[in-house]
């Protein structure tokens, strides 16, 4: 076959440096268009972003020719350092990310719970939210390692 067909969904989940609220309302939105054009700039296409002040939830579909970690360690580098220079000096990510594939067939549920964040987080913590969707994709986890 000469050419690749993939249709390959994550829902990334990145938290800010200390899980500090950093992202305020007036920032969210720039925050999340220029995670748009970044992933954009990558082949990407952002098809979801929402979350709340300590982190932010990317529903995204990526080309077969750039791995995970290479597009998120770009899209966290350019974003951080756009935060610190245009809206926030002490903005920036924790080192490590969530990641979780989805298929096609679930991608409106997963956007929808991305969309509905903040109500979401009136009855959930992050860190209870964060641990459920490592339960869900059956990802083991230390508890003393999660938050470090």
């Amino acid at each position: 076959m000469p050419h690749s067909y993939t249709n390959l969904l994550y829902h990334f989940v990145l938290a800010t440096k200390d899980r500090l609220p950093l992202i305020n309302s007036e920032i969210r939105p720039r925050l999340y268009d220029y995670l748009g054009g970044t992933a954009r700039g990558l082949d990407g296409t952002a098809l979801e972003i929402g979350g709340i002040e300590d982190h932010v939830h990317l529903l995204a579909k990526l080309r077969q020719d750039i791995a995970v970690a290479e597009f998120l360690k770009k899209l966290k580098s350019n974003s951080s350092g756009w935060m610190r220079r245009t809206l926030r000096k002490d903005f920036g990510w924790q080192r490590g990310f969530g990641g979780f594939t989805v298929s096609e067939s679930q991608v409106e549920r997963v956007r929808r719970y991305i969309r509905n964040q903040a109500e979401h987080h009136r009855r959930v913590s992050f860190e209870e939210e964060f641990k459920a969707l490592l339960r869900a994709h059956l990802i083991d986890y230390e508890e003393d390692y999660l938050w470090r």
